[in-house]
C-alpha cells in the first residue's frame, strides 16, 4: 500500500509491498489517488515517488487485474491506473522519482509522468504489453512520445525487451544514473535546490514548459506571467537579498 508523508516541505509517496514488487491493485490506486489529492492541496514544494526493494513498480497488480476482466470492468481497471499517472502528471509541484531497481509496465509510465527520474545502475524497465497481446492507454503512449521521442517509444513497445540503466540515460527517460548508495542524497540535493526556489515562479514554469510539450501554449499568456513576475514584490526581495 503506498504511503503519503510530509516533511520540510517535501511530500513523499513510497510504494510499500516489496513481496509483489509493488504490483498496484485497485486498493492501492484508491489510496494513490486520495495521496494525490491530498499533495495538490497542500503547501507541498516539490513531492518524491519512490519505492521499497528492488522493484520500482511492476504496475497493475495481473492477479487483480484478471478478477477485473472476469467481471468484464477491464476498462474501468486501465482508467483507474490512467487516471492515476495523469493526475501525478498534473501536480502543480515539480515531482522527482527514484527509481531504484526495475520498473515494468504501467509502473514505466508512473515514473515518467514525473519531471525528473533518477535511477541507479540497477534500474532496467520493459513493457512487455505486446507479448501478451495488449495495448496500451494512450495517457501514457502520449507521455512516451513527448518525453523521450517517437523512435525511442517504439523501441520500447514494438520490442518488449528490458533496457538497462544506460539506455535509458540515452533515451531520456532517466536524467541522471547514480550509485545506489548515492540516490537519496541525490534525490535530496534536488528536493533541496526546487524547495529554495520561489513557489509560483516554479509552478508557472511547470505550467508552461508542459503547455509547450503538449503544443497548446498560448505564448501570449507565458510572455504576460513573465511581465507579471517582473513586477512581482517577491522578486524584487529576493534580487535585492543577491546585491
Amino acid at each position: 500500500m503506498p504511503h503519503l508523508t510530509f516533511e520540510a516541505g517535501r511530500a513523499t509517496i513510497r510504494l510499500d509491498a516489496p513481496e509483489k514488487r509493488n504490483a498496484l491493485g485497485p486498493e492501492d490506486l484508491r489510496a494513490l489517488s486520495a495521496a494525490l489529492a491530498e499533495i495538490e492541496r497542500s503547501d507541498a514544494d516539490v513531492t518524491i515517488l519512490t519505492g521499497t526493494g528492488d522493484t520500482f513498480c511492476s504496475g497493475y497488480d495481473l492477479r487483480a487485474l484478471r478478477a477485473e476482466i472476469a467481471s468484464a470492468s477491464e476498462s474501468a481497471a486501465e482508467s483507474a491506473f490512467a487516471n492515476v499517472t495523469d493526475a501525478l502528471e498534473s501536480l502543480p509541484m515539480p515531482t522527482i522519482c527514484a527509481l531504484r531497481g526495475g520498473a515494468y509496465g504501467g509502473g514505466t509510465d508512473l515514473a515518467l509522468a514525473c519531471d525528473i527520474r533518477v535511477g541507479t545502475p540497477r534500474t532496467v524497465i520493459a513493457i512487455p504489453a505486446a507479448r501478451f497481446g495488449l495495448q496500451f492507454y494512450s495517457g501514457g503512449l502520449r507521455r512516451y512520445v513527448e518525453r523521450i521521442g517517437l523512435d525511442a517509444a517504439k523501441r520500447i513497445f514494438l520490442v518488449g525487451d528490458t533496457l538497462d540503466a544506460d539506455t535509458l540515460l540515452r533515451f531520456g527517460f532517466l536524467q541522471s544514473v547514480v550509485a545506489d548508495e548515492d540516490l537519496d542524497a541525490t534525490v535530496e540535493t534536488l528536493a533541496r535546490h526546487i524547495c529554495a526556489n520561489e513557489r509560483s515562479a516554479i509552478r508557472g514554469l511547470k505550467r508552461s514548459l508542459g503547455a509547450f510539450a503538449r503544443g497548446i501554449a498560448n505564448e501570449r499568456d507565458v510572455d504576460a506571467a513573465f511581465a507579471q513576475s517582473l513586477r512581482a514584490a517577491e522578486t524584487a526581495r529576493r534580487l535585492d537579498a543577491r546585491t
